[in-house]
């Protein structure tokens, strides 16, 4: 299966509201996930390799983000009828396996990944205070494996954005798995 990768676009736009619910059956809205600096959304799944190169620095840079004031929260959109390891139980898993310092939400109709433009897992979306997009794209170089010396780019980006209020010009675009979309 090929690599997505995310397209370079106009950053400014305002994050969609959503309502979502964690396994457990937990609904978290948009506005119980932001933190006083802003809101980072990772759009992930459970089977992708890209995702899995990545999940323990997502832990440990999530947990960067939540401490400079970052509210954090990972999203799967995926078929589960076509892709069963992404359901809400393997979510679960996933996210304990994981340490996920932040709710990991299950988009069943998928309306959240349309809504933000998500195209491949991951694809990370960096929100400022006032939840404008200031980053879209990767947390660091690592393709399908992981590269744990690379520069932490996502958490460089999201600081740069409390210091400036602006994302930063040089932004690389993530690489993963196409979203499985519903037919």
């Amino acid at each position: 299966m090929p690599a997505i990768e995310t397209p370079q676009e106009p950053l400014g736009w305002a994050a969609p509201e959503f309502s979502l619910p964690d396994p457990s059956g937990q609904v978290f809205s948009l506005g119980d996930l932001r933190g006083v600096r802003g809101l980072v959304v990772f759009f992930i799944c459970n089977h992708c390799p890209y995702v899995k190169a990545i999940a323990d620095r997502l832990t440990m840079d999530a947990q960067v983000l939540l401490d400079l004031g970052y509210g954090v929260v990972a999203i799967s959109s995926n078929d589960v009828a076509s892709y069963p390891e992404d359901s809400p139980e393997n979510m679960a898993v996933f996210a304990e396996e994981h340490a996920f310092p932040f709710p990991y939400l299950y988009d069943e109709d998928q309306s959240a990944a349309k809504a933000f433009g998500a195209v491949c897992t991951p694809d990370i979306f960096g929100f400022d205070a006032m939840l404008k997009l200031r980053y879209r794209g990767r947390l660091d170089a690592s393709g399908r494996e992981a590269a744990p010396d690379a520069p932490r780019e996502l958490i460089d980006a999201m600081r740069h954005v409390y210091r400036t209020g602006r994302g930063p010009e040089v932004q690389h675009p993530s690489i993963g798995c196409s979203i499985k979309w519903k037919d």
